[in-house]
């Protein structure tokens, strides 16, 4: 019988903390081994407890969730969860740094029990912290270390690119992608000659502030996506919460509440195929960080349909399960480190630049 998993929780809410408690110790695949009420105890309880997963909140007395977590990830590299109350701006913009700190993913703080959204709620913290405590956080090594790895040259797709400028450019990660994302768009100028359509995984409640904060800190614009807006160089149109972001006729942006694709909505496929559809040779696709396999079967409909399409490099991403995939199906045509994207990405908007 597989051993449950250690959760440590952080939160300084006794109200809070005796729910967390009550919802880890209810899944017998969990086991709740400490409940620490600010960062400093829990930077001493760690090495003690040695737990799988944390479940962090971000606003602690004294040292705050955002500092906790960088020192967890300095000292010893643990898979954190952020637990977050979505309609607060200023709780966002933490939450967000936190994942750039090294936090794996966030979800909302629960629910009281007798709330009707409890069930959903509490089935949600559970799963994260299930999923992410399986993620390997290590010290990696540095970014840009490998070289451009083409993809197999057996795989019968027509030219890439064509010889055309890509004229829109469709980018996906789940987790790890807020801080990839970030990375990657804040290597753009604001006057990027091409509009970004964009699919993060994450749940609804965050998306906006997840645009918002993505917004001030890169140097393209970023917003939610609105249905039938055309896109515009140098803005990047993230896809609403739990809702199809794709390309449609016309080149305008379609939302849509469609079936979620590989069980999820927004899917990154879904976007991928659209855009392979209505732009083809004249796109360029990415694949970023992820668990799971979404993307890549719209990435390779890109691929053949003449695109460019890249995967990020195993060596950079937090979970290289999307990317892997993609590469898998032959679908990227080079494999990347996080930080050689950009330059790449650059490099095929450039007129009379070989790509």
């Amino acid at each position: 019988m597989t051993a449950p998993v250690r959760v440590m929780l952080v939160e300084d809410s006794l109200v809070v903390r005796q729910l967390l408690a009550h919802i880890v110790s209810r899944d017998p695949r969990l086991a709740l081994v400490a409940a620490v009420t600010s960062g400093e105890e829990a930077l001493r309880e760690i090495h003690r407890v040695q737990p799988d997963v944390i479940s962090m909140d971000i606003r602690l007395p004294g040292i705050d969730g955002l500092e906790t977590t960088r020192r967890i990830m300095a000292e010893r590299p643990t898979p954190i969860v952020v637990i977050a109350d979505a309609v607060e701006d200023s709780s966002l913009k933490i939450s967000m740094n936190a994942l750039r700190a090294g936090a794996l993913s966030v979800v909302e703080k629960p629910v009281g029990t007798g709330h009707r959204a409890y069930a959903a709620v509490a089935d949600e913290i559970c799963t994260q912290l299930r999923i992410m405590s399986e993620v390997p956080v290590i010290r990696r090594r540095a970014i840009g270390a490998e070289r451009e790895r083409p993809a197999p040259p057996d795989l019968p797709v027509r030219p890439e690119g064509l010889g055309a400028l890509p004229s829109l450019v469709a980018i996906a990660a789940s987790t790890g992608g807020p801080p990839a994302f970030a990375r990657l768009l804040g290597a753009l100028p604001a006057d990027f000659p091409a509009p970004i359509l964009l699919v993060q995984h994450m749940g609804a409640a965050f998306m906006d502030g997840f645009a918002a904060w993505l917004n001030g800190v890169v140097p393209p614009t970023v917003a939610i996506a609105e249905d039938g807006a055309r896109p515009l160089p140098g803005h990047v149109y993230v896809a609403p919460g739990d809702r199809h972001l794709e390309l449609g006729p016309g080149g305008l942006i379609a939302l849509s509440d469609g079936a979620p694709v590989g069980s999820q909505r927004p899917s990154a496929t879904t976007l991928f195929r659209s855009v392979a559809r209505h732009v083809g040779p004249r796109a360029l696709g990415i694949l970023l960080t992820g668990m799971g396999e979404d993307g890549a079967a719209g990435l390779l409909d890109m691929r053949l349909s003449g695109a460019l399409t890249i995967a990020e490099h195993e060596s950079s991403a937090v979970v290289y399960g999307m990317p892997a995939a993609a590469v898998r199906l032959k679908a990227a045509g080079s494999v990347l480190p996080l930080d050689m994207i950009a330059p790449r990405l650059l490099r095929a908007v450039q007129p009379g630049v070989f790509r």
